[in-house]
């Protein structure tokens, strides 16, 4: 019986041009297609492979102020209407950088708030 372990470490040094040869001798001498023999095991976790996870698609957004930039008044102001909070509290989101403006937001509205910030000349990311 073949070392199936050696067998293994052979096929996967092949290099490219090396595997599809060895897929034309597979089909052309024994009937065998390898290519779709192996994408269906790895696709059925039945036969050992693990299923394709299928990326979860963001829904909720964060935009977090970097920086509030040369306008620091004008920024401010933005802060206090996208927020809603007070004179103090804006000023001091503002010196900080790196918070939170709103979370858990659409990305067309995380989109709008990060217009507004940028006329002003602020610093933004959308997370």
């Amino acid at each position: 019986m073949a070392d199936l372990n050696k067998l293994a470490e052979e096929i996967v040094g092949l290099t490219l041009l090396e595997a599809q040869e060895l897929k034309t001798i597979l089909k052309d001498k024994y009937g065998i297609e390898p290519a779709a023999g192996a994408a269906v095991m790895m696709a059925d976790p039945s036969m050992g492979g693990d299923a394709p996870q299928e990326e979860e698609e963001q829904t909720e957004f964060s935009v977090v102020l970097v920086a509030a930039g040369q306008q620091k008044v004008a920024a401010i102001k933005a802060v206090r209407e996208i927020t809603g909070l007070k004179l103090r509290e804006a000023k001091v989101l503002a010196d900080a950088g790196n918070k939170a403006l709103k979370e858990g937001i659409s990305m067309a509205e995380a989109e709008e708030i990060k217009a507004k910030m940028e006329a002003v000349g602020a610093e933004v990311e959308i997370k």
